[in-house]
């Protein structure tokens, strides 16, 4: 079975990914193939919309398929991951200023990559599965994939608090913070996708659940609002609140070098509030990532050796304004170029 499944049905066209057994995970390939379906689609004038999603309970994409860029990197070869990474941001520009509507239903994670994936989509169906989250921060890069646009137009400081934890967001909670729009029961999915085959439109969908994020963003925003890293974390260990706990212990094992430079990046794209700036501001960090960052031990600790004890090159009191900086320095001729 091929990893990804494109063909017309009716009015729409259609992307399924097929790797359940890897929770969806996309690879180099699955990205070529996704852009020469919308690429073939565009202007196609029997093609009235585009239906993305998945096989498989558990995901609708648990992110990108890393391990060729941890292999690449170890071996000193950094310019595979600069154009893995070039293309796929240039896949989620197209994904979010297609000219026509993509339905993406995204049940169980929708993570990393595939929030790049999914949540650019213009309409986004969430169900009782759904968890959406940003979790770079952990494996050393910042969130990318245009995800910082996403987190940046968050209610509040919510954006920072889900870019530097990782947090993962339920139904509610996506509807709430902007990375999805509809929920519906997963149930009735299928009706749903054949609603849009037949006649290129959804019914009436039913109330989002709640968003637990909304009664805590008051409290969130008190911390997350802070200028650095630094600060934030003095600001959580001034309090005893058992809410604020999981977010405490996040912000210590996470890379503080990838949450300094994220902060910076959210903040950027809050000003700046394009996808294509966004995805410029997240392309200078990971161009450095493997080289320069802890992307490389990140993924060591995570997904080779699996031992979740990475050491990282700073620590998250002594990382400064200056280190995170120079991670978002302006590339010059290898700055991102989004075109092609």
């Amino acid at each position: 079975m091929s990893d990804i499944w494109v063909r017309q049905e009716g009015r729409a066209g259609r992307i399924t990914l097929q790797r359940p057994e890897a929770l969806n995970a996309a690879t180099y390939d699955m990205l070529r193939a996704i852009k020469a379906a919308v690429d073939g689609w565009a202007e196609d004038d029997s093609m009235e919309l585009v239906i993305l999603d998945a096989e498989g309970e558990r995901a609708f994409c648990s992110g990108g398929d890393i391990a060729d860029l941890y292999a690449a990197g170890r071996a000193g070869d950094f310019a595979f991951g600069r154009q893995f990474w070039a293309d796929e941001y240039r896949l989620n520009a197209k994904l979010a200023e297609y000219p026509k509507p993509i339905y993406a239903f995204l049940q169980g994670f929708t993570m990393g990559g595939g929030v790049g994936l999914g949540c650019h989509a213009r309409h986004r169906i969430v169900g009782d599965t759904s968890q959406i989250a940003m979790p770079e921060c952990g494996i050393g890069l910042v969130p990318d994939v245009g995800g910082s646009l996403l987190l940046a137009q968050a209610p509040g400081r919510l954006g920072e608090y889900l870019g530097l934890t990782g947090a993962r967001m339920g139904a509610g909670d996506a509807i709430y913070c902007g990375f999805a729009d509809h929920y519906a029961p997963e149930t009735d999915w299928e009706a749903l996708k054949a609603s849009l085959i037949a006649t290129g439109a959804l019914p009436d969908l039913t109330d989002a659940p709640a968003a637990p994020l909304a009664a805590a963003q008051a409290e969130l925003d008190g911390f997350f609002a802070r200028e650095t890293l630094g600060d934030i974390i003095t600001a959580l260990d001034s309090t005893d609140s058992p809410a604020t706990d999981p977010a405490r212990k996040a912000l210590l094992r996470n890379s503080p070098l990838s949450m300094a430079a994220a902060l910076h990046v959210i903040r950027r794209v809050r000003a700046a509030r394009t996808i294509r700036d966004a995805l410029r501001e997240e392309y200078r960090f990971t161009w450095r990532a493997s080289e320069q960052g802890d992307f490389l031990e990140g993924i060591r600790a995570a997904i080779i050796d699996k031992d979740r004890r990475p050491k990282w090159r700073h620590g998250p009191m002594s990382v400064t304004q200056e280190d995170a900086l120079a991670m978002l320095a302006p590339l010059g001729e290898n700055e991102l170029k989004l075109e092609g």
